[in-house]
């Protein structure tokens, strides 16, 4: 079945599942319970659209299970009833990419700026919408629920015709894994700093990240790490974990930011990338991070890599100025530089607006209007357009993509919007557990260009967000070998503008202190 809806001003045109509906189960029971007790299985069916097992596997994890409905599931969810055992149900939605979103009630809104609050409501009511979560990092800004419509997708249709609407896009509920790939510790195995040229490496294929630790390890940058959970209890980490670190998780009223590490989800994933940022150092338990003094601000959000772009753009919100998400938390203490390597492995990846709203916030609004940069690991696909992902090429994200121990690019994503390229081939940092590990992707090539970047901040941190990020460009390696062409303005698709260099990055920015 054909379906429209609205995103970035463009329309989509979508194809809806027949005779499948996504429900999240209530009762943590297993998805052939919740498919017998609700109609039949309809995995074959999602399967021939497109969805692997494995996607399918994190659905089920996050207790969305994929059902062919009986007739009174059908009903009920026809008529908008709740279905016994379950907090959520929704359409399956095929986009023009190939991926797949659940479409419930859910949206996200923003009015038009010159209507005041009062006015702005009295709109959203009139429209048949219910106010979840009004937010503060943009004029008239909300997720609402459609309570008077069939769905999102048929509301984001009838609004978009609306003047008094910016955009009403749905909240689709979506797989957002971590870019990394599976590979295979301690310091002397960290050959993303120092490269001896061991296993096959090139001698100094690395950050060349000692020099710069003659002048400094990061002390007195926070970073924050956006991803879906960590082990805040890791004896390589704990000591640098931010109190300001906090988690998204489902409240009764919706979303809502909890602050602190009570409860905070784990992941290896997310801890492994933490690692490379900045493990502790000299403690005699494992490695090193790029920089081990900063502070670790960790932010989690998509539980089990489920969710939609409103809690990812919460997460870069929070990490920017926590105090629009946590109430007494002073005005502007945020992050001095945020990393996420979530994203689909395949390149293509839509912007909602709510998540261009909150980059362009970041951007702006960090670090007391110096503007707060972003690093995000480009897709592992290979060689595939980055500009067909809109979050990773979006104009206020450096992408990174990942290079091998002979300082020679991975075959991960490519064009003109890759900034920089850095260590990501088994390399090694934290897992979950308290250990260490190897692991290959542009997952862990993200935070050790950021957390290099945390040392450049601690010696000049006067730089704004344009001015660090040239730093970081003028400063790399142009790698690859004498076949690698560098364009006049020293940029390669495959290398950006080359291989993170942190000393040479340290010492310019020395050089611009005032």
């Amino acid at each position: 079945m054909s379906r429209q809806y609205y995103l970035r001003g463009h329309l989509v045109e979508a194809e809806e599942l027949d005779d499948v509906v996504a429900v999240k189960d209530s009762l943590g029971r297993a998805a052939a319970e919740v498919e017998s007790e609700l109609g039949s299985s309809a995995r074959e069916q999602v399967r021939e659209a497109g969805v692997d097992d494995e996607t399918a596997d994190v659905f089920a994890r996050a207790s969305w299970i994929f059902v062919r409905p009986n007739r009174r599931t059908r009903e009920a969810f026809t008529a908008r009833e709740e279905i016994p055992g379950t907090e959520g149900a929704g359409k399956v939605i095929r986009r023009p990419n190939g991926r797949i979103g659940i479409a419930t009630d859910a949206l996200t809104v923003q009015l038009q700026p010159t209507l005041s609050q009062y006015e702005a409501e009295l709109e959203l009511e009139a429209a048949g919408l219910t106010v979840v979560n009004k937010l503060r990092f943009a004029e008239n800004l909300y997720e609402v629920q459609a309570v008077a419509w069939p769905d999102a997708l048929a509301a984001s249709v009838e609004l978009h015709g609306n003047d008094r609407f910016v955009f009403a896009e749905p909240s689709l509920i979506e797989h957002v894994p971590g870019r990394f790939r599976p590979a295979g510790a301690r310091y002397a195995q960290q050959w993303q700093w120092r490269n001896v040229g061991t296993n096959g490496g090139t001698p100094d294929a690395d950050v060349h990240i000692e020099s710069a630790w003659d002048r400094t390890f990061g002390a007195g940058i926070r970073v924050a790490v956006i991803d879906n959970g960590f082990d805040v209890g890791h004896p390589d980490l704990a000591p640098g974990v931010d109190p300001l670190s906090g988690f998204l998780a489902n409240g009764a009223g919706g979303t809502v930011f909890v602050q602190g590490t009570s409860g905070m989800p784990d992941s290896g994933h997310g801890t492994f990338c933490v690692g490379m940022v900045g493990a502790r150092h000299n403690n005699g338990a494992g490695g090193s991070g790029a920089a081990p003094e900063c502070s670790l601000m960790l932010v989690a959000c998509l539980p089990d890599q489920v969710g939609t772009q409103s809690t990812l753009a919460r997460a870069v919100v929070y990490a920017t100025d926590p105090s629009l998400e946590v109430p007494g938390i002073a005005p502007g203490n945020g992050a001095d530089i945020l990393v996420s390597s979530l994203g689909p492995n395949s390149a293509d990846w839509d912007l909602t607006s709510i998540l261009d709203l909150a980059l362009k916030f970041a951007s702006t609004n960090g670090r007391q209007g110096k503007g707060l940069a972003i690093f995000w690991a480009a897709s592992n696909g290979h060689n595939v357009d980055i500009s067909k992902d809109e979050v990773v090429s979006h104009a206020d994200v450096i992408a990174v993509v990942r290079s091998t121990n002979q300082d020679l690019e991975d075959n991960a994503a490519r064009g003109p919007e890759v900034e920089l390229i850095a260590p990501g081939v088994k390399v090694v940092s934290t897992t979950s557990g308290g250990g260490w590990g190897t692991n290959t992707g542009t997952s862990f090539a993200a935070p050790c260009a950021a957390g290099c970047a945390a040392l450049v901040l601690s010696t000049n941190p006067h730089l704004t967000r344009d001015e660090l990020r040239e730093v970081m460009h003028k400063s790399a390696d142009h790698i690859g070998g004498p076949e690698v062409q560098y364009n006049a303005a020293g940029h390669n698709d495959d290398y950006g503008f080359g291989r993170v260099n942190a000393a040479q990055a340290v010492a310019l920015a020395e050089g611009m202190n005032p």
